[in-house]
């Protein structure tokens, strides 16, 4: 192979490399963007006794628009009474497209069991290793909120000691739904007045690219009053607009941002 025949090879395929790197970026960017985020945390009530192993496998989430299965951090056994008094554990950390949950099911293994005064008791688990643990949810899902589900599980009521000296897991599970963010949508005119908005919030700079109509969405934003600003594209001036509040569920419509 000569030298040039060489480098036109090498050429040609880094170009293919950046164009496919690109299309990537921005394919995970549209997917943010259309999206919302989606934690799911475990807690626990104090109960009487030494431990509480509970196999957590994985988390089903039931939307408008059908069912979708959510991988765990670390899959495994869990004992609750770790995350008790205000201490939790993430299980799930995704994200899911704008909808209405109806439904978050709690998938166990069969590994559970009780430790009371030393002693370690099988926890027996009816109907939760074949369909999960059904919690009722009925929420909104808004696109480009971050949203946190915290699974309350009552170890004191979610136990019953039988009479032959078993335990019986029937668990009383509280869901606690936190929107933790919100988010600032707008227009620029004209739409190639600018090319980035962003808000600072804490220290860091939150933003989004504004698209071809002069469309932008910011999301993940904190509760909190911001100073929006706009980078303007050459033959306009940058723009601030301050004032701008974010409240945790909702997404902030300043409408048009004129140059």
């Amino acid at each position: 192979m000569n030298i040039k025949h060489f480098f036109r090879i090498s050429l040609a395929a880094l170009f293919f490399v950046g164009i496919t790197s690109s299309c990537s970026d921005d394919e995970d960017n549209a997917d943010t963007q259309m999206s919302s985020g989606l934690q799911i945390s475990l807690t626990d009530a104090p109960g009487d006794y030494d431990s509480v192993f509970v196999e957590v496998q994985s988390i089903e989430v039931t939307t408008d628009q059908g069912k979708s299965t959510f991988p765990l951090l670390q899959p495994g056994i869990y004992n609750l009474l770790d995350y008790s008094n205000g201490f939790d554990t993430v299980l799930v950390d995704s994200r899911i497209t704008a909808s209405r949950i109806n439904q978050i099911r709690l998938i166990l293994g069969t590994n559970n069991r009780v430790v009371k005064n030393g002693q370690s008791h099988p926890l027996q688990t009816p109907s939760a290793q074949q369909s999960g643990l059904k919690l009722n949810v009925q929420y909104d899902i808004v696109q480009g909120v971050e949203y946190r589900f915290i699974l309350d599980f009552d170890a004191s009521r979610s136990i019953v000691e039988q009479g032959n000296g078993g335990f019986l897991l029937k668990p009383v599970i509280r869901v606690i739904t936190e929107a933790v963010s919100g988010g600032i949508e707008g227009r620029v005119e004209p739409d190639t007045a600018a090319y980035y908005t962003y808000v600072v919030a804490n220290g860091d700079t939150i933003g989004t690219a504004v698209d071809s109509t002069g469309y932008f969405k910011i999301i993940a934003v904190p509760a909190g009053s911001y100073t929006l600003n706009a980078n303007a594209t050459a033959g306009f001036t940058d723009q601030a607009l301050s004032g701008v509040n974010v409240t945790n569920g909702q997404i902030t419509d300043v409408d048009t941002l004129k140059f």
